[in-house]
């Protein structure tokens, strides 16, 4: 997908449909070229909610294909029994859409006098188990109360059926069920600590054999460690990842997801060696990579210090990733990383550099050039000092036989510390200058006394 630059805006803030909270936050607004952005093709990578709940990230996020993401969530909400999500699209839409799509309350009322009855019909067969205190149906019975729930849309309740399935498992099986449908719904409500532990709970369960769950599980720890910025870890986990993907892991991402997300905080925070080994030579996530020809060519150019169109590419990735429902909050975070670590690694071969040629080679000018080696310099990831005039980057020359002179004198003075503090030790002992505790005979007598 060939993009068009982004363009950043803050929009007015925006309420939390799920508490009913106003809560202020900045939306990021992405210029995109809508022929560039093949939408339909990007959706149907994904099913179930998240492919509701990217749609209407992107029409939030992206004026150019509002009314087509609107069309095409409406579309799968019909689908679903979620009719309070489809009552709030609606109420943002308004007449945008024309009169083929419009709010039909007789339809929605007949899906909420269903799932009415639907719920009270499982409700029932719930307490019918209970008293016959049939453990295994009353873990299905609880099961199936959550996925109701889930499906119209109330995650918290849904949670507190999932939890409570716990308590009768019996198997291996049945806790990684409950812990993948924990993680799931943890996912959608933004409670990353509880997919950390259900995450780590379903990895030590005994039977785990099924490389498809395995996989799925490392993805979501991946996402738990993106969004608390622990990028190297998060790599970690994309980068064991492997193509065995779990049958329903599209309601969760997709298999190009995982290179990108993976890719760049890979590039973000592994060095030379680490690159080279966990990615580019690894086979397994170069599969992966096959999916986004763009990240792979990144990385090559990156490792080959090819930055100029290393950097070419990460701009032209740049409004995708903005429009990505897990990625978009972390992308100026991670450019920075990227091109900070690109500059250190130009650097670090030469004794000095000429301004000029190295702005072109990050396609910058000299003046926010300087400011960024600055910044460099003050963080201390640049030993270098910078001649304005000149425009040239000198590297600090460390004056070796002054350093080694230092470091003997300051070995000598640990020595002799040391030494004096042995000698102290053994005249004390000698003569038997210590002070030594009192026996529990002794203090009976004294307490007698």
């Amino acid at each position: 997908m060939s993009t068009q630059q982004a363009n950043i805006n803050a929009n007015p803030p925006v309420g939390d449909a799920g508490t009913g909270k106003e809560e202020k936050k900045e939306v990021i607004q992405v210029v995109i070229n809508p022929e560039d952005f093949d939408l339909e093709a990007y959706i149907n990578n994904y099913s179930g909610h998240t492919k509701v709940a990217r749609l209407l990230f992107i029409a939030e996020h992206c004026k150019q294909l509002e009314l087509d993401c609107y069309k095409l969530a409406i579309d799968e909400l019909k689908k679903t029994m979620n009719t309070g999500l489809l009552r709030s699209v609606f109420e943002k839409v308004g007449d945008k859409l024309g009169s083929s799509y419009h709010l039909d309350q007789a339809l929605l009322d007949s899906i909420d006098k269903r799932a009415a009855q639907q719920q009270e019909k499982l409700e029932l067969e719930l307490n019918g188990y209970k008293t016959n205190l049939i453990k295994e149906s009353i873990r299905m019975g609880h099961t199936d109360l959550g996925d109701f729930h889930y499906n119209r849309g109330d995650l918290n309740t849904a949670l507190k059926c999932y939890v409570r399935t716990r308590d009768y498992c019996t198997t291996s099986k049945h806790i990684i069920q409950m812990c993948l449908n924990v993680i799931k719904v943890s996912i959608e409500m933004g409670n990353y600590a509880h997919v950390v532990n259900y995450v780590a709970k379903a990895e030590q369960t005994p039977d785990l054999t099924d490389k498809g769950i395995v996989s799925k599980l490392r993805v979501c720890s991946g996402l738990a460690n993106l969004e608390s910025r622990k990028y190297k870890l998060a790599a970690r986990k994309f980068l064991e990842t492997t193509f065995d993907l779990d049958s329903n892991f599209n309601e969760l991402g997709a298999p190009q997801d995982i290179a990108i997300y993976g890719g760049i905080t890979a590039l973000a925070t592994f060095d030379r060696q680490e690159l080279k080994k966990k990615v580019l030579d690894n086979a397994t996530f170069r599969t992966f990579l096959e999916l986004v020809p763009d990240v792979r060519e990144m990385i090559n150019d990156f490792y080959s210090s090819r930055y100029a169109s290393c950097l070419k590419y990460l701009e032209k990735m740049k409004p995708n990733l903005l429009l990505d429902i897990y990625l978009h909050q972390h992308v100026a975070s991670l450019y920075e990383k990227v091109r900070n670590k690109a500059l250190v690694q130009y650097f670090s071969p030469f004794a000095s550099v000429d301004l000029n040629i190295m702005a072109q080679a990050f396609n910058t000018n000299v003046a926010n050039l300087e400011k960024e080696l600055s910044r460099l310099i003050m963080e201390g990831s640049i030993s270098a000092r910078i001649d304005s005039h000149n425009k040239r980057l000198y590297a600090r020359q460390t004056d070796q036989r002054s350093s080694t002179f230092e470091k003997t004198v300051r070995l000598g003075e640990e020595y002799q510390e040391t030494s004096k503090a042995l000698l102290l030790r053994v005249n004390v002992l000698r003569n038997d200058f210590v002070v030594k505790p009192q026996r529990r005979d002794d203090m009976r007598e004294s307490s007698k006394k």
